[in-house]
């Protein structure tokens, strides 16, 4: 079968595009033809009428070609490719991305001043990516149904993990000669395996995701946001839309009309997402990514394939100086990054520095909240090194630990804020990192049930208020200022 013809849609010749609109409305129409066209047959196999010949459609491409190295605007942190030649990206779920994609592809022809290409590309499109969600359930295959599993992949392509990496955003990316240079962080199969993981752990579609993105690692602050989220909506705010929830449960504002539509699932997803939703994608997503630096990583490379403006880590830490005080916040300006999780990608010895825009952010919006500023504000808040470790025991593992916290520096620890700052330094998504201290074990103050129910009704709502503060304060911010080109390599790629 794999030495047989192979059955493909009619071949969309390549066309140039001077306007961005029309470009992403060709990469919609390829991608919704080539994915039916999957569809179809995958249905008809099902059925019980298996195709002669392998099954095979292709994900759209964009394409520019430059002749120089001269661009408009040296201040430019993204919009442009780092030299002549050939750059090029495949493109999947353009409903979900088309805000973006007419943006970037709009720089890319007013920057150099020439056309994008759109065509069909080499790089199949996996059968199970055909389906928006799980194709089990989508297409209706029981797990006992042999037919839609047996020899399935003798006859339709399927996620190859193999070639679905991070080599772009590594810098590892080794391409054959005379192949097109990358035009974006991530080819469309390693997004799409992404979108359907964001549905498996946060419980909500992708399309839902919002461009700024709070991390939290305690349930507490998920009930704050939601009751908060409600209020606004009950209220009938303008400039919101809706809220979001896991099982995809859709509250809509009371000015356009209110009602609840959905159904929230049985058990709550691992990393549940709540999305308060704006237009254009402006509105704000809040994630709680429970406990330890792996949970920090995987969610970060997965929201990562949306694109966001800005993420915060907006959690609880351990204070490590002395003159500390519970409820004392932590605005991290560098890392201990202890946590290993991103060791291989990201070596320790590459430094994750503070991001000027997100620290003025977040400390204004402390000033604003508690009415302090200036030398009283520093009573309430530290700035300094925040440690993550991948230990939750580290307290009681010896005497070197302390040590090392010491020569550090470093003000506080917890096990997420590393992966999560890192992860963001790695995929030039800008990050921040407000902590609150809930205990101070090297000095005996350890976290006991009481003392934490009392200290978190007091800091709560105040510590998420400041977050989606700082948030509001970036969305004002010029998207040329905030991806800045502190986060790009020596030959970054166009898109943001």
């Amino acid at each position: 079968m794999h030495h047989a013809p192979i059955q493909t849609p009619p071949a969309i010749a390549t066309e140039a595009f001077t306007d961005a609109s029309l470009a992403v409305a060709r990469l919609e129409e390829i991608y919704e033809r080539n994915t039916k066209f999957l569809r179809d047959h995958f249905e008809a196999y099902l059925n019980g009428s298996p195709p002669a010949t392998r099954v095979r459609a292709f994900y759209p491409f964009v394409r520019i070609t430059t002749a120089t190295h001269a661009r408009l605007d040296s201040r430019l942190a993204y919009g442009f490719v780092a030299g002549p030649g050939v750059h090029e990206t495949s493109v999947t779920r353009p409903d979900v991305f088309r805000t973006y994609l007419t943006e970037q592809i709009g720089l890319l022809i007013k920057n150099h001043g020439v056309p994008v290409e759109i065509g069909e590309s080499s790089e199949p499109i996996p059968i199970h990516f055909a389906y928006r969600r799980d194709i089990n359930i989508e297409a209706a295959i029981s797990t006992g149904d042999t037919v839609g599993t047996r020899l399935m992949r003798d006859v339709f392509d399927t996620p190859d993990l193999a070639t679905m990496d991070d080599a772009i955003a590594d810098g590892t990316l080794a391409l054959p000669p005379g192949a097109p240079e990358p035009l974006a962080l991530f080819r469309a199969a390693r997004v799409d395996y992404s979108l359907r993981r964001l549905y498996h752990y946060t419980g909500t579609d992708p399309e839902h995701f919002q461009n700024f993105v709070i991390f939290t690692n305690y349930q507490f602050y998920v009930d704050a946001f939601v009751q908060l989220c409600q209020q606004r909506l009950a209220s009938g705010e303008d400039g919101i839309d809706a809220f979001v929830g896991p099982g995809n449960v859709i509250t809509r504002n009371a000015r356009l009309g209110g009602g609840t539509s959905g159904v929230a699932p049985e058990r709550a997803p691992q990393m549940p997402a709540f999305h308060l939703v704006e237009p254009g994608y402006q509105g704000i997503t809040l994630i709680n990514i429970g406990t330890g630096p792996s949970n920090a990583r995987n969610v970060t490379d997965h929201v990562a394939v949306l694109r966001p403006h800005a993420w915060l880590m907006v959690g609880h830490c351990a204070g490590l100086r002395n003159t500390q005080r519970l409820g004392d916040y932590v605005l991290a300006h560098g890392y201990v990054r202890e946590d290993h999780v991103l060791d291989q990608e990201l070596p320790p010895w590459v430094p994750i520095p503070a991001l000027a825009e997100v620290q003025v952010a977040l400390e204004e919006a402390v000033e604003e909240v508690t009415g302090l500023s200036g030398f009283e504000l520093k009573r309430l808040m530290r700035t300094g090194t925040v440690a993550s470790v991948d230990n939750r025991n580290w307290e009681i593992s010896g005497a070197s630990v302390i040590h090392r916290l010491s020569q550090s520096r470093a003000v506080a620890l917890d096990m997420e804020s590393a992966a999560i700052a890192a992860n963001g330094y790695r995929f030039r998504v800008p990050y921040g990192t407000l902590l609150c201290v809930s205990d101070k074990p090297l000095h005996g103050e350890i976290k006991l049930a009481g003392m934490a129910s009392a200290f978190y009704r007091q800091r709560v709502s105040q510590h998420l208020e400041i977050g989606l503060k700082a948030l509001e304060r970036l969305k004002h911010q010029e998207s040329e200022r905030l991806h800045s080109r502190k986060l790009r390599s020596f030959a970054e790629v166009a898109f943001q």
